[in-house]
This record gives C-alpha cells, sequence and structure tokens, in this order.
C-alpha cells in the first residue's frame, strides 16, 4: 500500500494558527500592553490557547489545561511557548483585556477582506448593504443585567447581548458591541460604522426616528419595519407602476414626529411600502428613506436581512457558546472574540477551497483532526485521491467464482 500522499510535517492545529501573523499579535499587545509585568504566559499563548479551546469544543478550565497536557513536543509546531495550567489561563482571562482579541480580530478580518468578500452580485446595491442584528446568550451567573422573571428557584439568568453588524458580500462581523441584555436594541445605533451612500437593513426593534433624521441629513439610507403602535400621517400615495408585481399593496410618503427625551424636535418624511408575502401569507409594511428605488427591491433588502440570522445560527452550532471558562464579563467576551476568529479562520479555508463543502463539516472535520498530520488544504480539495490511488480492482473478491 502507497503511502499517503496526505502526510504533512504540520497538525491541522498549526496549520490552522498559521493564518494568523504572530508578528501582528505582539503589535497589537505592545499597544495595549497586555504582557506588561507577564512572565511567562503571554498573549501569544493566551490566543493560541482560547483557538484551542474553541477548535476542541473544550467545556472547561480543567479540561482545556489537561488537553493541552499531551500536547509538549509538539507546541513548535504551533508557536505555543508555555501549556497554561488552570490557574494561569484562569487569571489571563480576568486579566488580560478583551479589547486585545478585539483588536487582533480586526485586524484578521482587515487582512483577509479581499478573499472573504463575494464580489458577485445581482443587483447594484448589494455591495451596499449593511445587515444590523443582535443575539442574546444567556448565562447562569449574574454577570450582566438579568433577564426575565424571577422563577421560583430564587436564580435568573444573567445575559449578555452581542449586537451585529455585517456586510451583506462578506457574511463575518465586521463591527461588534456588547451589552447587558436588557439594553435596547436602538442603543447600538450610535456605534454603527456607516459610510455616505450605505443602506442599513435591521428589525424594528432599532426604530428610531431622530437617528433615521440623521441617516437622511448625512445621505444614509436604512430599511425597516414599521411598528405596530407607530404613529404617521399619510401626506401622499405614490402610483405603483404596472410592471411592478402584485405583492405591493400600497407606495406611500409619511410625515412623523422626531421626539427626544418626551419632546418633539421635528416631522421627518419617510417612505412607507405595504408589502403582501405570499409564501408566509401575512402583511409587511416597510419604512425607509429609499426614495427612487424600486418597492419589490425595498422588500428584497429586507429579506436579505436573513443572512445575519444563518450567521447566529452557525456560530451557536458550530462552537461552544453554552459553556464558558470564565465567571466574569471580560473572560466571557475574550471567549466570544476567540470564537469570532475562529469563524473568521474557517470562513478564510471554506473561501479558499474550490470544492464544496458545508460549513458545519468543514468545522468538524478540523476538530476531529486537530492534531493528525494532514496536509489540511489538500485533503479539503480531495479527500478521496488517496482512496482512489489505492484502489486496485485485481484485489476484489469475484463472488461469481464457483
Amino acid at each position: 500500500m502507497n503511502k499517503s500522499s496526505y502526510f504533512f510535517g504540520q497538525s491541522v492545529f498549526g496549520q490552522l494558527i498559521s493564518f494568523i501573523d504572530l508578528n501582528k499579535i505582539k503589535i497589537v499587545a505592545k499597544q495595549h500592553m497586555s504582557d506588561h509585568y507577564v512572565k511567562k504566559f503571554d498573549t501569544t499563548d493566551h490566543l493560541i490557547s482560547m483557538l484551542f479551546s474553541t477548535f476542541a469544543h473544550c467545556t472547561s478550565l480543567r479540561e482545556v489545561a489537561a488537553s493541552m497536557l499531551g500536547l509538549k513536543g509538539k507546541m513548535s509546531h504551533f508557536q505555543l511557548k508555555n501549556i497554561p495550567y488552570k490557574s494561569t489561563l484562569s487569571d489571563a482571562n480576568k486579566r488580560r483585556s478583551h479589547l486585545v482579541f478585539q483588536d487582533i480580530y480586526y485586524s484578521l478580518l482587515k487582512e483577509y477582506h479581499p478573499i472573504i468578500s463575494d464580489s458577485r452580485q445581482s443587483y447594484a446595491w448589494e455591495n451596499r448593504l449593511e445587515i444590523i442584528d443582535s443575539s442574546t446568550i444567556s448565562l447562569f451567573k449574574d454577570i450582566l443585567s438579568c433577564v426575565g422573571r424571577k422563577p421560583i428557584t430564587g436564580k435568573r439568568k444573567g445575559g449578555i447581548k452581542v449586537h451585529t453588524q455585517i456586510n451583506l458580500q462578506e457574511k463575518v462581523p465586521k463591527l461588534i458591541w456588547f451589552s447587558a441584555a436588557t439594553t435596547h436594541d436602538k442603543q447600538f445605533l450610535k456605534h454603527l460604522q456607516l459610510e455616505k451612500g450605505k443602506i442599513a437593513v435591521f428589525d424594528k426593534g432599532y426604530n428610531d426616528y431622530k437617528t433615521f433624521d440623521e441617516f437622511t441629513q448625512n445621505d444614509i439610507f436604512f430599511v425597516t419595519r414599521l411598528k405596530s403602535n407607530a404613529v404617521y400621517e399619510t401626506v401622499k400615495e405614490n402610483e405603483i407602476p404596472t410592471y411592478i408585481d402584485d405583492s405591493v399593496i400600497k407606495d406611500e410618503i409619511i410625515h412623523v414626529d422626531v421626539k427626544e427625551n418626551g419632546k418633539y424636535l421635528k416631522t421627518t418624511e419617510l417612505r412607507k411600502i405595504t408589502y403582501w408575502d405570499n409564501e408566509n401569507k401575512r402583511f409587511f409594511e416597510f419604512i425607509t428613506n429609499l426614495n427612487g428605488m424600486n418597492a419589490l427591491h425595498i422588500a428584497l433588502i429586507y429579506k436579505k436581512r436573513w443572512q445575519i440570522e444563518l450567521l447566529f445560527k452557525q456560530l451557536k452550532q458550530n462552537f461552544p457558546l453554552k459553556f464558558f471558562l470564565g465567571d466574569n464579563e471580560n473572560a466571557i467576551k475574550i471567549q466570544i472574540w476567540c470564537t469570532l476568529i475562529v469563524n473568521l479562520l474557517l470562513t478564510v479555508i471554506h473561501k479558499k477551497i474550490k470544492r464544496k463543502w458545508a460549513f458545519s463539516n468543514l468545522a468538524s472535520f478540523c476538530r476531529l483532526h486537530l492534531f493528525n498530520y494532514i496536509h489540511l488544504m489538500k485533503f479539503l480539495e480531495n479527500p478521496e485521491k488517496d482512496w482512489i490511488k489505492e484502489y486496485d480492482p485485481q484485489l476484489q473478491l469475484n463472488f461469481n467464482t464457483t
């Protein structure tokens, strides 16, 4: 039998870590002074240990420390200098700021942006579309403000809300902001990174007429749903062209009052589209400041918002966000940032290979073969290659022989 052509001198984990320029990690660490007064377990060791935890689906600090003990003699393959004890990793998660890991993520995102960005588009507005939403991660300790009513046991779940902005063509977070679960979604609007001409799409939980008025003044566009209790005045009903599908019921110009702290500031003008979704058998009312766009495209823009829901599903299904390696806010944020880094690295690989792999299958393969010496990219391109090479019809049993 021939030797496997996929044998490689570096483990799969080492190959994954090689996608990170560790010199840039040192630059970020220096900027944050995160290695000051640190004798052994520096930022690079901390990052690699947390990435190992995420790839391997470790559920506790004890599991991380115990699993990494078996890596002695292999550490140089992924540039780990010190294997942490449980207490060492716990202290690092508590003391080293999560902002270090935040900047590492954004640095990697900037580096790999040309790879993960999808240049294909069906409509001219797709590269301008920014999708905004949030996802709440429940915690079984009062780490952040509690959510829900107090149960009989007297223990309420704490919760952290992860506010996210993605570009439609990138499908990975370009901006993350954390808040307590009780924080209103519209607080995230002031943190958005929106340039002139961009189109923001979000659910009605983000509705804030004062911000919408500021968007219009700065040539920033948005699409969202109208709240059921919204107060407005219809000032004009636009004629619906004959070429527009019958699913567009109304196209109106409305006036809404802009208020701040309950005080009237001014009136702003918006466009309201009433749309019948035949698939779900329900009406949708959209509001926007895109006055010149086809009403059907307004509805389509809002449908594109589902892309961020797929991202949240991908993160929660493939990475261990049900188990946290610390009982403090900083440790939880570090773990979330490391999850986003792992998701980014796998997205880069997913984009680089020509063969079609489901993201979940790719994540599972890397986890199961983390310390096998397989050439990752070659195997992912043609996993059946060795099997085909070693197949010999002459060795098959002839069941027709008597």
